[in-house]
């Protein structure tokens, strides 16, 4: 299969798989996701291997957020974006590319291809709130089912939990 040709899986899945932009490190941020109207994921703290932060910004509003795995505030985040979502914005460029992440984050960037320091300054400009950390909770839970997966042997079958409409049987 050559570079950019999709497998049959691919072609059949309902949720098109993207390569990431760039290759990443999984060390400090090993979660990252555009999901719920929100840049969200997993940063792991510089000074504890133990302590993870859950850290997220809003879509068009920048309100940003961000906690341990135990629901604490991050000390860092007092009225302005902290290392862990400056991290998480940088992992997101390499995951998904800036261009995709300005435009599901509705960012006016600076002219030309913007990085990661372009958009969190564009996002800062705006003076963006502290938002809530209410959605932390699902982020770090669906980061642990995500790990749960990587301990899983390499099959070609399908998962019977990733099956989430059964074709033998209709909704009702």
């Amino acid at each position: 299969m050559g570079v950019g040709a999709l497998s049959v899986w691919e072609k059949s899945s309902t949720a098109r798989v993207t390569a990431p932009a760039r290759p990443r490190k999984l060390a400090k941020v090993p979660f990252v996701e555009l999901a719920d109207g929100r840049l969200q994921g997993v940063v792991s703290s510089g000074s504890d291997i133990g302590r993870v932060y859950v850290s997220s910004v809003a879509s068009r509003t920048y309100a940003f957020a961000c906690s341990t795995n135990n629901n604490r505030p991050c000390g860092g985040a007092r009225g302005a974006f902290c290392k862990h979502i400056q991290a998480l914005v940088g992992e997101a460029v390499l995951q998904y590319g800036a261009g995709r992440v300005a435009r599901y984050l509705a960012v006016e960037a600076p002219d030309g291809e913007p990085d990661a320091g372009a958009l969190t300054a564009a996002m800062t400009a705006t003076r963006p709130e502290q938002g809530d950390s209410s959605a932390a909770a699902q982020v770090f839970s669906r980061f642990l089912r995500h790990l749960a997966y990587l301990e899983l042997e390499p099959v070609t079958s399908p998962l019977p939990e990733m099956q989430w409409f059964p074709p033998t049987r209709a909704v009702a």
